[in-house]
């Protein structure tokens, strides 16, 4: 609390505190330990208090502690048994926020290609911490969609190092949206993993607003969506199968999506014929020579 005083007026000025803020990630992950621990340190850094990891590996398949011992030990990251489970999204999602909810401030709901981007912030707790987030129960983040940049095939270097370049066509769309939710909510039930239908909720400069349109792209808060990343990992990610829905997508114009966001190359179309056995013709008489 402050008072500044004048001579006829005392005005009280109330400063949102954001220091007792406690934000947690959730998120849930199927052979991601190439990727999570980047993940992981990305958001200790922006100063999340704990992350929750759904497992969602085969039962014989990766297991994420090879990679994230430490911060298991230690307590920051917390991991919970899916494994084997299928369409696990939303489920996970109901389950986070139930089971956790009364722990922290706020619950934020992202994906291992996601990353957020506050840059005016270099702390979440900051940025959710300011006033005009304080009428928000919900608030969205539209996201940047990240192109394979030519990449073919998987390097081990840091997503933002092999994929620097996005688009911003796609982000007044819901699907470009994730979840970030107050704390200690009633009756919360998660039927999508990009949006919730309850009250109060707000874009990311604390407006309210609706589902049918949340927001424009917005250069200093969004997030980082490597969907793609090269064309070998998306191929590997369409075998893996979807953990909304759990299909496994190969049909013959699986790729529309790809090659309407990413360059058509032979090399990356040589390639996904040789993985999937189709015929993609189609794509090469899109070719530019």
């Amino acid at each position: 609390m402050i008072f500044i005083f004048s001579l006829k007026f005392i005005y009280i000025l109330y400063i949102y505190n954001s220091s007792n803020n406690k934000v947690c990630l959730c998120t849930i992950g199927k052979n991601e330990n190439k990727y999570v621990r980047e993940f992981v340190e990305y958001y200790k850094n922006y100063g999340f208090d704990n992350i929750i990891i759904y497992d969602n590996n085969d039962i014989d398949g990766e297991n994420f502690d090879i990679v994230l011992n430490d911060y298991i030990k230690n307590g920051y990251v917390k991991i919970i048994n899916y494994r084997g489970k299928a369409k696990t999204q939303n489920s996970m999602l109901n389950n986070c926020y139930n089971e956790n909810n009364h722990l922290y401030d706020w619950l934020i709901f992202y994906d291992f290609d996601e990353f957020i981007h506050l840059s005016k912030y270099n702390n979440i707790k900051k940025y959710l911490g300011k006033a005009r987030f304080k009428k928000c129960n919900v608030i969205y983040l539209n996201q940047v969609l990240h192109t394979d940049n030519d990449q073919v095939f998987y390097t081990n270097k840091s997503l933002f190092q092999r994929f620097p370049y996005f688009t911003t066509n796609f982000n007044k769309k819901i699907g470009y949206t994730k979840i970030i939710i107050r704390g200690n909510l009633t009756n919360i039930n998660f039927t999508n993993p990009h949006v919730l239908d309850y009250n109060n909720q707000c874009n990311s400069i604390g407006k309210l607003t609706d589902l049918s349109y949340i927001d424009l792209y917005n250069e200093y808060y969004h997030s980082h969506h490597f969907y793609f990343k090269s064309t070998e990992e998306y191929f590997n990610k369409l075998k893996r199968g979807g953990v909304t829905s759990g299909k496994k997508y190969f049909f013959p114009d699986i790729f529309d999506f790809y090659f309407s966001v990413n360059r058509i190359t032979k090399e990356k179309i040589d390639y996904l014929e040789n993985r999937s056995g189709l015929n993609l013709s189609r794509y090469k008489d899109k070719l530019i020579e």
